[in-house]
């Protein structure tokens, strides 16, 4: 007996709305993992992939649709610094995306289709110096499309859905990561780290919005690692601009204090703003920075709800 094709993600976000995973450092972090190295998350690729898959696994038990790989921070140049070479890098690029596929091959969920996106951060990511949420590098957009585009080859070989271009803070990066993502043969989303409405490093989000609308490999703009308020402009704006779904997956809302290392206030990102972002144009809605597996189960349910 023959079974219906697996939909695409593209063939999903034109049906409806998916819901994407939390955040992989604080499941991490939960389980007692020690994320302090400057790989962050990347270095249980090498040391503990295991810990990678099972954090992937409490997303799609808890209703995520998505997985996003454990390859934000995971460079070639990071890598290197680790005394970790050329092939061996590439080697954990690809299995940070083979333990999100192991992870959607155990997950008891009921039947529905589950996707990998290969996370590719920021250049600022590998600096790990808090310059991602700033930008303004002083690099070229060609010099940060030759810094980009090995890993997303890599990445692409190893057969995820889609690549998430995610917490782009300028709007240069944005233009070598929309080079980049050409000619790879997947479709990707493009995601801003934002304030208001700019970018981190001060452009409108407008005009940042604009550079990915008529780029066919993009299939949804919007943006991550921002505060759940600021994604309330955001989707509206980027449905606007681009014609495209939107994808949101702000943080907690709480804030990252780097001299104490530690987060503090409290959380402001409730599962019923989804509603809200949904009827704006999202498409695409989970969580990132301290938005775990209950918040995660709460906007499915929100978004699965009659």
């Amino acid at each position: 007996m023959s079974t219906a094709p697996v939909p695409t993600l593209t063939d999903a976000l034109a049906g409806g709305t998916v819901v994407l995973d939390g955040g992989m450092s604080n499941q991490l972090a939960t389980a007692g993992h020690d994320l302090s190295d400057a790989l962050w998350s990347a270095r249980l690729l090498a040391e503990d992939p295991e810990a990678v898959t099972e954090a992937h696994l409490a997303y799609f038990e808890a209703g995520a649709d998505v997985a996003i790989t454990a390859s934000y921070q995971a460079t070639f140049e990071g890598f290197a610094r680790r005394g970790i070479g050329r092939e061996e890098a590439a080697d954990l690029l690809a299995l940070s995306v083979g333990c999100a596929r192991e992870a959607a091959r155990r997950a008891r969920t009921p039947r529905r289709p589950l996707w990998v996106a290969a996370s590719v951060g920021p250049y600022g990511a590998m600096l790990a110096d808090g310059s991602e949420y700033r930008g303004r590098y002083g690099l070229t957009v060609s010099e940060l499309e030759r810094f980009h585009r090995p890993r997303m080859e890599v990445l692409a070989a190893a057969g995820p859905d889609a690549l998430a271009l995610e917490t782009v803070p300028d709007t240069d990066e944005a233009k070598a990561l929309l080079r980049a993502v050409r000619g790879l043969g997947l479709p990707a989303w493009l995601s801003y780290s934002a304030a208001g409405d700019r970018t981190r490093a001060g452009q409108p989000l407008a005009d940042a919005f604009a550079l990915a609308a008529r780029v066919d490999e993009v299939i949804a703009v919007g943006v991550n690692c921002c505060t759940p308020e600021d994604a309330d402009h955001a989707v509206a704006l980027a449905a606007h601009v681009t014609g495209k779904p939107v994808v949101v997956y702000p943080n907690s809302g709480e804030t990252w204090d780097a001299g104490a290392r530690a987060w503090t206030g409290r959380p402001t990102f409730t599962a019923e703003q989804v509603t809200g972002w949904r009827e704006s144009g999202a498409r695409l809605i989970g969580g990132c920075c301290r938005v775990g597996p209950e918040t995660i189960a709460a906007i499915a349910g929100a978004l699965r709800a009659p």
